[in-house]
Order: structure tokens, then sequence, then C-alpha cells
């Protein structure tokens, strides 16, 4: 009986050495995920395209919890009619139509996080991209570069899985501040501007109004005296006006008008032919 209790707690102890035996050999085995060296398209089979730190144009589609090259490029993104597909920290799935911006390409070691499905093999990395051909066609063009445009893109669409990037920016409030006075600076500049050009034009108006005033006015005056003058001449002319006194000037009744006179052999007031004034006349007078 004691050497069958015996060869039970023997059996016991070999079976708990056992686990830890085989975990310290699977710890001296750890596999270290490596990106596998660009390969040149083929059709109808996903090939390595390298590491790069962007997605270019490409979009999450998934997550894949057993994540490999076949399930994202082979099975995901071809099946979607995708032609690139690209793994990004382990278990994220994005695909496109264009391969990342050419200048992009990284070094193969940032490419470091593994594989879910297959632990040798680099599934992307932080904020790292794994780039795949999934064997749609082998004619792929690389994106524009973005800038820091594609920058942003990237860091919010991984911001769920890495930590925010601390980016030094200025906050609304102060820009607010700052520009307002340049605002208020130039409106003010405007709307002085403005008012003077109104003032200057307000002026100029009123000066070509006060001068064609007393332009008219002055021609009137001429012409008002012009035509006094003109009336003057005439009636120096023709006489003195009716209602004048008699005795002075020149008469306004012209005699050979009168008929009576018109009968008349001798004018008014000249000397007769039919009388001899070269004789002397006596005359005699009551003294």
């Amino acid at each position: 009986m004691k050497s069958i209790a015996f060869f039970a707690a023997a059996l016991f102890s070999v079976a708990q050495a056992l686990p830890e035996k085989h975990m310290v050999a699977r710890q001296a085995a750890k596999i270290i995920p490596v990106q596998q060296p660009i390969e040149d398209a083929k059709l109808d089979a996903a090939t390595n395209q390298g590491c790069f730190k962007s997605a270019g144009e490409m979009t999450m589609v998934t997550t894949i919890k057993w994540n490999t090259i076949g399930e994202c490029a082979g099975k995901v993104c071809i099946q979607k009619g995708f032609a690139v597909a690209a793994s990004m920290g382990g278990n994220q799935c994005w695909c496109g139509n264009k391969y990342p911006p050419e200048d992009d390409l990284v070094e193969n070691k940032n490419c470091n996080v593994g594989c879910p499905g297959f632990g040798e093999h680099a599934c992307g990395g932080k904020n790292y991209f794994s780039v795949y051909n999934t064997g749609k066609t082998l004619d792929v063009d690389y994106a524009e570069d973005s800038g820091p445009t594609g920058e942003k893109h990237k860091e919010t669409t991984t911001s769920s899985t890495t930590a925010p990037t601390t980016v030094v920016t200025l906050p609304p409030s102060v820009v607010t501040q700052t520009q307002a006075p340049v605002e208020e600076e130039k409106g003010g500049k405007n709307v002085a501007g403005i008012v003077a050009g109104v003032v200057v034009g307000v002026i100029a108006a009123v000066g070509l109004a006060t001068g064609a005033y007393l332009y008219l006015r002055r021609k009137r005056n001429k012409e008002i005296e012009e035509e006094h003058r003109r009336n003057a001449a005439v009636s120096a002319f023709i006489g003195k006006p009716p209602g004048s006194s008699r005795g002075s000037g020149i008469s306004g009744a012209d005699s050979r008008m009168d008929p009576v006179m018109a009968q008349r052999r001798m004018s008014d007031g000249s000397i007769a032919d039919n009388e001899d004034y070269s004789r002397k006349i006596l005359r005699v007078t009551n003294a």
C-alpha cells in the first residue's frame, strides 16, 4: 500500500515538472518576428513590398485576431478587389490600390511586431506598415507624397492603438487675441480712408458747384451789361424816348414822314430858292 502511494506521488511530481520544462524550452526558443524582404509582385500571390512609415492612400478595413500575410492580403483585401494590403501593429489590416509614397519606405527593422497567426513574420510595427501586393495586378503605382497631411492622417488612424503624439500648437484663443488687433487696425485704416475720400469728394463737389455758379452769374451779368449798352446806343441814335422834356435834344419825330411836308418843294428849315437874299431888307419896327 505504501509503495502504491509513493509511486502516485512520484508521478504527480513528474507531471508538475513537465510543463515548467516545456515553458523554459519555449522561452529559450522565443521567436523574433522579422519583416520579410521585398519580393517581385506575382499574380494570385501575396508578396512583401517592404516596411513603410505611412499608409499612403490606404484605409484600415478590419482587425484580424490571427493575422498573417495570407489572411490580410490573400483573403480580406483581395476579396474586396484591392491591389495593395498592409498590416500595422500586428492585427490591423489596411487595403488600397496604391503603395504608400516611395519616399516613406524605411528599414525593415522598424516593422518588428509579429503576426499573431505566424510569429516568425512581422505584421508591421508601432506606426509602421508591412505592405503587400495582393496579386490582383502587377502594375501598381506609388501614392504621391502628401507631406504633413499624410503624417497627420497616420496619427489619427493609429491613435486607438498607440500613445498620442504631443504636438505643440497655439490655442485658438491665443490666435484670436493676436489677430484681432491687426484686423481692427486694418478696419480703422479702411474707415479713415473712406471718410477722407468722402470729405475730399464733398469739398470738390462744393468747389465745382460754386465755381459753376459764379461763372454763370458773371456771364449773365455781362450779357445784361451788353444788352444795356445796345439799348443805350439805339436810344442815342433815334433820340430821347417819349416823355422827355422839349427844347433840347433831337426831336423824336421825323418830318420826312409827314404827308404835308412831302408835298412841299422846300425841305423843312431849308433856304427858299426863289428868294433873293443878297438884297438888304428894310424892316420897320415900333420903337
